[in-house]
């Protein structure tokens, strides 16, 4: 079988659409058409529903998009060791990681600078995205790897291991009542809070705490983006919590302010990897600098 048949079918399969399919592997629309056509005809079977809103697999076509998989991992690990055969010493390719936002802003930028001086040949495409959705797109094969701020992961056919911690913090703007000073629960329920979206490991729980304290009503604004958060306290409209490392540099000019609340423990970083899927040279290297460097 035609190999590039299957690399066709699984882009469909993850992207929905004949012209994202085509986008991401440098083709034109009608040859991706022609290509899954071609492998319908070969296998006997009807894989995507066409419809308005785009290519939808069947249930034939989900049940064979793993076994598809199974083969391009399996040219994949053919490749990779004929060329070490040869003598090919030499790491390349493309390694697409998810993680949220705070690590894709603070620590990552740093593990790929490393790589483009050790491993020219490695390309690492950074996706800021939420856990869930890094555990979605690990699943349907859009990462290579994601970094999720999680305490643990059991999810059976995901394989993860901590790498590193998070300190955490609370933050408000220099001129707040509480700026530098001690906070209890009782002080902190009073207040305004600027968190993560939801399914933010510590901001969660931050709100499930808030929330249960008796006769609290803290008000909570919920944002997708960090930026935004750190900007509302800054602007003395509240407070938030979030990794240390995310704020250095304002709170060295002056623009944020810690504030001594509750212990919090530092939230652990979670190098997760599909179980099933083999895990190519250049995407082992990237894992091992991200190890490296994060957990550093």
């Amino acid at each position: 079988m035609d190999t590039r048949l299957l690399r066709t079918f699984e882009a469909l399969a993850k992207t929905g659409s004949f012209t994202a399919a085509a986008a991401e592997l440098h083709l034109a629309q009608s040859t991706v058409t022609v290509q899954i056509r071609s492998l319908e005809r070969e296998l006997g079977t009807r894989l995507f529903d066409r419809l308005p809103t785009g290519a939808l697999l069947t249930s034939t076509g989900r049940r064979l998009l793993e076994e598809a998989e199974a083969m391009l991992d399996a040219e994949a690990r053919l490749r990779a060791a004929a060329a070490a055969g040869n003598g090919g010493g030499t790491v390349e390719g493309q390694v697409t990681v998810g993680a949220g936002e705070s690590l894709c802003s603070s620590r990552l930028p740093g593990v790929i600078a490393s790589l483009r001086r050790t491993h020219p040949g490695i390309d690492v495409h950074l996706r800021a995205v939420g856990s869930a959705a890094a555990v979605e797109g690990l699943r349907e094969g859009r990462f290579d790897m994601v970094l999720l701020l999680e305490p643990e992961v059991n999810l059976a056919d995901l394989a993860a291991r901590p790498i590193g911690r998070e300190p955490l913090v609370y933050l408000a703007s220099p001129d707040h009542p509480l700026a530098g000073r001690e906070a209890g629960w009782d002080e902190l329920a009073g207040e305004s809070f600027f968190v993560h979206e939801e399914g933010c490991s510590y901001s969660d729980h931050l709100v499930r705490t808030l929330l249960a304290l008796p006769g609290a009503r803290p008000r909570l604004t919920r944002f997708g983006s960090i930026e935004a958060a750190r900007s509302c306290v800054a602007a003395g409209l509240g407070l938030t919590l979030l990794p240390r490392t995310t704020v250095d540099r304002q709170l060295r000019d002056g623009v944020l302010a810690v504030v001594h609340g509750p212990q919090v423990p530092p939230v652990p970083v979670q190098l997760t990897r599909h179980r099933r899927r083999w895990v190519a040279p250049a995407a082992r290297v990237v894992a091992d600098e991200i190890a490296r460097l994060v957990g550093g």
